[in-house]
């Protein structure tokens, strides 16, 4: 598997991490009272209250190490020849050469009669 291929898989994992810890945090949060005018909220007695505050700090610790990975991989990508100033360069040329391409297409469309344009369709 390539390197942008491993990359786009860990930062699947880390959304999939993200989004199942923050939806136990939610599900499992103590109730809070909003207000003094609010009545105290009741107590659930039927969670493990070991496992509620445990179960944070697994999910935290796995999150922070697949955001390590993330940047092991990071750090893992080749070096760019160049430089910044050299990428966009060929950025530039790249952008000229499919400019060119697409006039090139816009006359062999014209010229085989085809109407291009927002309403040719």
């Amino acid at each position: 598997m390539d390197i942008i291929s491993q990359l786009q898989e860990q930062v699947n994992t880390i959304a999939a991490l993200a989004f199942n810890t923050f939806g136990t945090l939610q599900r499992d949060a103590p109730p809070v009272r909003l207000s003094p005018n609010y009545p105290e909220p009741p107590a659930n007695p039927s969670e493990d209250a070991i496992n509620v505050a445990e179960q944070p700090k697994l999910m935290s610790a796995t999150l922070v190490k697949a955001a390590k990975q993330f940047d092991a991989l990071v750090a893992a990508l080749p070096l760019s020849e160049g430089g910044e100033e050299a990428q966009l360069k060929r950025i530039a040329e790249l952008q000229a050469e499919n400019e060119a391409v697409g006039q090139e297409l816009q006359r062999q469309l014209e010229a085989a009669g085809i109407e291009t344009g927002p309403g040719a369709i």
